[in-house]
């Protein structure tokens, strides 16, 4: 009996570990034990804001962004702040930001989403923005 457990717990992992079919964003993970949107509810901070492939990580220190399990989006920066809502579309690729200005009212495709960090892109006058979040 303890054998076929060790032989099944041994299959698990090796099943698990060389499984990389189910990752769903292009910058992972590849396994999580907590939901999507227990991921993205949180404070996060730039870690690395690139415009067109250009960093420009130095001119947003400050900037925040919170999202709340029950669908609560809010962004601040200095004196400028803003609010709205978030939902998933696109089979969770995307968040659908819903709100009264044009940073709080947006599509971001998710690169990455862990626990500690979220990364996203999303287009803004013709041109691609790269946001990498990081835990507040």
């Amino acid at each position: 009996m303890k054998k076929n457990i060790i032989v099944l717990l041994f299959t698990a992992i090796t099943v698990l570990s060389t499984s990389t079919g189910c990752k769903k964003y292009p910058d992972g993970p590849d396994f999580s034990l907590r939901t999507r949107k227990a991921r993205v509810a949180n404070t996060w901070k730039i870690e690395n804001f690139k415009v067109g492939g250009v960093d420009l990580t130095s001119l947003v220190t400050g900037y925040t962004e919170t999202f709340t399990t029950s669908g609560a989006y809010s962004y601040t920066w200095g004196v400028l702040n803003g609010s709205g809502t978030w939902t998933f579309q696109n089979d969770f690729a995307e968040i659908r930001l819903n709100g009264s200005d044009e940073q709080s009212n947006r599509v971001l495709t998710i690169l990455k989403l862990e626990e500690k960090s979220m990364w996203y892109t999303y287009m803004a006058g013709g041109v691609k923005n790269e946001i990498h979040l990081t835990e507040n």
